[in-house]
C-alpha cells in the first residue's frame, strides 16, 4: 500500500515538535531546579553566618538560652526580649543583603522536638533551620527561617527565560497547527484539481472523438457527394466544436473573474424579464426530457442593478443543474418575492438532492458531489462557484437547501433599486 507523503511529513513533524517541546520543558524544569538549589544554598548560608555572629555575642546567647530553658518545647520568640529580636533580625537582613536576597521572611527561635522533621521539599520547602548548639550549653535550640514567597521569587529570578520559553512554546504550537491546516487545505485543493483534470479530459474526449470521426467520414465516404450527408457531418463538427468552445470559455471566465479581469457592466435590469429570457434559452432541454418548469413571479420590486449577461448565465447554470440532477422528468420551479429592500429568487427541483456532508462544499471551485467512477453528469465543478462569485459581485447572497432524493433549492438574495 502506497503511503501518502503528506501524512509521513505530518507524522515526522509531529514527532520532532514533541521532542523539541519535551526538551524545552525539561530545560525549564532544570533551570528551575538549579535556581531552587541556589536559593537553598543561600538560605543556609544566611542562617550559618547569622549563627556564627550570634556565637560571638555572649550576652545575646545567654539571654536566648535563659528564655528557652524557662519553657522547654515552646516557641521562644515570644519570650525573647526586644533587643534579642532586633539583634537576630539585623543580622538576617545584613547577610541577606550580602547574598542578594530580597524577599519577605519571618524567623523564630525554638526548642527542637525529638520528632521534629521537615517534610516539605523542592518548591514547597520554604522553611530552613540552623541549630544554635553553642547557645545555652547545647540545649537543642534552633533558629528557624521561613520564606513564604519562595516559589514566586524563583520564578521572578528565571524572569525573561521563563516568559520567553512559554511564549516560544505557544508560538511553535500555533505555527505547527497553522501549517497542518495549510497542508490539509493544499491536499484538498490538489485532489480537486486532479478531479477537475480528469473531468476535463473526459468532457473533451467525446466531442474531439466525434469531430475526428465526422472528418474521417467526409474524407473516406464514397457517397459524400450527397448534400444531406455533407450537411449531417458538418453539423456534427460545428455542434461538437461549439461544445468545446463553451467548456473552454467556462474555465477561462471563472479564472478571469477571480482575478478581476472581467469588469461588470451594470445597468437597471427587469429581473422577471431576465428569468423569462433564460427559460426560453434553456427550455428546449426540459422539453426534450418531457419535464416541467413552473414560474411563480410574485415580487413587487424586481428591478436590480447588475450585469445582464452574467446574471443570465448564473441563472442558466442553476436551471441546467436542476435538469442534470433530476432522475427522469425534471420538475423545476422558479419563484420570486420581496423581503425588505431585497429580491428573493428561489430555483427549486425535485431531483436526487445532495447529502448534508457536501452542502458546504458545493460552491467550491472544482468540487463535484462524488459519484464514484460514473460520469453520467457532465461538468467541471465550476458552475456553482461561478454563480456564487457573480452573486457576490452584485452584493447579494446565495444559499442552498437540499435533502437526499427529495430535491434541492437555491435561494438568491439581491438588492433592488428603490423607487
Amino acid at each position: 500500500m502506497k503511503i501518502n507523503r503528506t501524512y509521513i511529513f505530518i507524522a515526522v513533524s509531529s514527532i520532532a515538535l514533541i521532542l523539541v517541546l519535551a526538551i524545552q520543558v525539561s530545560s525549564i524544569f532544570q533551570t528551575a531546579k538549579a535556581k531552587e538549589e541556589l536559593f537553598n544554598e543561600k538560605a543556609n548560608m544566611v542562617l550559618s553566618k547569622t549563627a556564627e555572629a550570634l556565637y560571638s555575642d555572649k550576652q545575646t546567647c545567654k539571654n536566648i538560652g535563659s528564655c528557652c530553658r524557662m519553657d522547654s518545647g515552646l516557641v521562644c520568640k515570644v519570650k525573647l526580649g526586644k533587643n534579642e529580636i532586633n539583634k537576630i533580625d539585623s543580622l538576617l537582613k545584613t547577610f541577606m543583603k550580602f547574598y542578594n536576597f530580597h524577599l519577605d521572611y519571618s524567623f523564630e527561635v525554638i526548642k527542637q522536638e525529638p520528632n521534629d522533621i521537615i517534610k516539605n521539599e523542592g518548591w514547597n520547602k520554604n522553611v530552613f533551620k540552623q541549630c544554635l548548639e553553642e547557645v545555652a550549653n547545647k540545649s537543642g535550640i534552633e533558629l528557624k527561617l521561613v520564606f513564604p514567597d519562595k516559589k514566586e521569587f524563583i520564578i521572578a529570578e528565571m524572569g525573561t527565560l521563563f516568559i520567553t520559553s512559554v511564549i516560544l512554546i505557544f508560538a511553535v504550537l500555533f505555527m505547527f497547527w497553522r501549517t497542518i491546516i495549510s497542508l490539509i487545505k493544499e491536499k484538498k485543493i490538489s485532489e480537486h484539481t486532479t478531479d477537475f483534470l480528469n473531468n476535463m479530459t473526459h468532457e473533451f474526449k467525446t466531442p474531439l472523438t466525434n469531430i475526428a470521426l465526422a472528418g474521417k467520414m467526409i474524407i473516406k465516404d464514397s457517397n459524400i457527394k450527397q448534400e444531406d450527408k455533407i450537411k449531417h457531418y458538418s453539423g456534427i463538427i460545428l455542434e461538437e466544436n461549439e461544445k468545446l468552445r463553451l467548456q473552454v470559455e467556462q474555465v477561462l471566465s471563472m479564472t478571469a473573474l477571480e482575478r478581476g479581469e472581467i469588469p461588470l457592466s451594470k445597468t437597471e435590469i427587469d429581473f422577471h424579464q431576465l428569468i423569462n429570457d433564460a427559460v426560453k434559452c434553456i427550455g428546449i432541454q426540459i422539453e426534450n426530457k418531457k419535464g416541467s418548469l413552473k414560474l411563480d413571479l410574485k415580487a413587487g420590486r424586481f428591478v436590480v442593478l447588475g450585469d445582464k449577461s452574467h446574471l443570465t448565465n448564473a441563472l442558466c447554470n442553476l436551471i441546467d443543474n436542476a435538469i442534470k440532477y433530476s432522475n427522469e422528468k425534471p420538475e423545476i420551479s422558479i419563484r420570486t418575492y420581496n423581503n425588505a429592500d431585497s429580491l428573493i429568487l428561489v430555483v427549486a427541483d425535485k431531483g436526487i438532492g445532495i447529502e448534508k456532508e457536501f452542502l458546504k462544499k458545493v460552491f467550491l471551485k472544482f468540487f463535484r458531489v462524488p459519484t464514484g467512477d460514473i460520469h453520467d453528469v457532465k461538468g467541471f465543478g465550476l458552475g456553482l462557484a461561478y454563480v456564487k462569485k457573480i452573486i457576490e459581485l452584485h452584493e447579494g447572497t446565495i444559499e442552498i437547501q437540499s435533502e437526499k432524493w427529495k430535491g434541492t433549492s437555491f435561494i438568491i438574495t439581491l438588492p433592488t433599486i428603490n423607487d
